[in-house]
């Protein structure tokens, strides 16, 4: 919450007086926050609610809340799909009388998992085989940490890549990945297992990359950079730079599709 409202008011790029919100707003609302578990039932002007997983990121919620009897199921984003560090979302032990849902993509049906982490990585590596640049525009928090994790096995399943590098350009996705490190016991049984030998967001292969100024960029490379829109900061000046060369490739990609282009 933190993070991410103080990045908002970063990269805002609208006046002081149509800021929705400044900093010193934020620090006072902390002190409104009250921490729930999920599951824990509270009620409130005989208003009962509690919440369960959501998948999607790390800490989402779904709450379900019964007033006078008739329960509404409230989400966001959620996920039924286990991936590489979050649990599904759950589902209650009794359906609601309404369900409320972010609904960006309806009815719609997507291929397997496995699928879809193959085109992303085979796009990938044919890209820096033949001597490409590949940019992943990537939003800060959830998508950047579960690409990253794929990519991470990638690589150290693949030595013949081992001296191309990986980096991530984001100074929120690195203060994000404090958290990430934090909270594993939230995570599933895959990453609560990985790191009883060592922590699986230590990466083996990818390096946080701070600045343009201080990348190399001397021949093959994969970085995946914010913001997601690519509209501004690291993600678009690596675009602008890399995309008149036909070998590069930008993968524009969010968890549920993978798009693919050469820049």
């Amino acid at each position: 919450y933190r993070l991410l409202l103080s990045d908002y008011v970063k990269v805002s790029k609208v006046s002081v007086e149509d800021m929705l919100f400044d900093e010193q707003d934020i620090i006072r609302s902390m002190d409104k926050i009250e921490v729930i578990d999920f599951h824990q039932t509270l009620e409130v002007n005989g208003i009962r609610f509690w919440c369960y997983t959501a998948g999607h990121v790390l800490g989402a919620a779904m709450f379900m809340v019964d007033i006078a009897g008739v329960r509404i199921l409230y989400t966001g984003d959620y996920s039924r799909e286990e991936d590489r560090h979050l649990k599904a979302a759950e589902v209650p032990q009794f359906s609601p009388d309404i369900c409320i849902i972010e609904s960006t993509y309806g009815v719609q049906q997507h291929q397997p998992r496995h699928v879809r982490e193959k085109r992303f990585t085979d796009a990938i590596h044919n890209t820096v085989s033949q001597g490409g640049r590949v940019l992943i525009p990537a939003y800060a928090l959830g998508r950047a940490q579960e690409l990253l994790l794929i990519l991470d096995e990638y690589w150290s399943n693949h030595p013949e890549l081992h001296k191309i590098p990986i980096y991530y350009a984001s100074p929120l996705a690195k203060k994000c990945m404090a958290v990430y490190q934090t909270y594993i016991n939230s995570m599933n049984e895959r990453i609560r297992n990985q790191f009883a030998q060592s922590n699986p967001f230590h990466f083996k292969h990818i390096e946080p990359l701070n600045n343009i100024d201080n990348f190399h960029d001397v021949g093959p490379s994969v970085v995946m950079a914010s913001p997601g829109s690519l509209q501004s900061g690291l993600s678009r000046q690596l675009f602008d730079k890399w995309c008149t060369d036909k070998k590069n490739a930008c993968v524009i990609s969010d968890l549920l599709h993978l798009l693919f282009s050469p820049c």
